[in-house]
């Protein structure tokens, strides 16, 4: 299986895995539109989801022991960087190093490493709650996110000021995109049954749309506007460097390149 140099391909089966995962988290965030219950449960099966992912994508191949080896030392890489902001008015340093190593290494492994990194972060912060299960997936699509982007373009490698132009550009879809789907989690239950903001269990969809998109607005773009600002400025000032540290990583370590043992053939002076 032929591959760009330093991106994982994503097997018809992680495909498969992964868009399945996807479509289970997602209904844990849109439930208030469609459901009058609560479906945090269904988060339960997502991480299972994602568990067997990982397991497949170490079965077929297509992620090594190097690379999980790898996956460890980022996500404990972002697991540092996270009580360096705690979420405080949005600045929060992780998403950059989430974003360019994606891009690096791929779909599959970015949506890996989010899940990962967020979750051994909110370990070490003392982050662990029901927002949990919905900052992990909403961290795995930022990765896959990143990951998904086009290598080439008009048959030449997408790279120097092109690629650092894009990868800002998702810094801050996923700075604004990450507060809209934490507001999801948040939503239903801030504001008690009696404003005109609040959630109707059951309501119209359009309503109950209306009201959530006015939430938002009100109150998250204090958070969402910094958190983008410095995503962006992080990439615009480390993506060359990093880009390149990851990319001699690959190489050096010749990831998904099998090791073989040769017979010590001895022979007589």
């Amino acid at each position: 299986m032929k591959t760009t140099p330093g991106v994982y391909r994503l097997s018809s089966q992680s495909r498969i895995v992964l868009a399945f995962t996807s479509l289970i988290a997602l209904a844990g965030f849109i439930w208030p539109f469609f459901y009058v219950g609560n479906l945090h449960w269904i988060f339960v099966a997502a991480i299972a989801a994602s568990a067997f992912l990982l397991i497949s994508e170490v079965g077929i191949g297509s992620i090594d022991a190097k690379s999980i080896a790898l996956l460890g030392v980022m996500s404990a890489f972002i697991t540092l960087l996270r009580p360096l902001g705690a979420g405080a008015a949005g600045l929060e340093p992780i998403w950059f190093a989430l974003i360019i190593a994606a891009r690096v290494f791929g779909p599959s492994w970015g949506f890996l490493l989010g899940i990962t990194s967020m979750t051994t972060s909110a370990l070490l912060t003392g982050g662990v709650g029901p927002w949990l299960a919905y900052q992990v997936f909403a961290a795995g699509w930022i990765g896959l996110l990143a990951g998904s982007l086009p290598q080439k373009f008009a048959g030449k490698l997408i790279r120097g000021a092109t690629e650092k132009f894009l990868l800002i550009i998702v810094g801050i879809f996923a700075a604004f995109a990450f507060g809209i789907l934490m507001d999801l989690q948040f939503w239903p239950w801030v504001l008690g049954s009696n404003t005109q903001l609040s959630y109707i269990p059951g309501g119209a969809l359009s309503e109950n749309v209306s009201r959530f998109i006015t939430f938002h607005f009100a109150s998250s773009m204090a958070w969402d506007i910094p958190r983008a600002i410095l995503t962006s400025t992080l990439i615009a000032v480390t993506a060359t460097p990093f880009l390149s540290a990851l990319r001699r990583t690959y190489f050096k370590a010749a990831f998904l390149t099998p090791i073989e043992f040769k017979n010590a053939v001895q022979t007589k002076a």
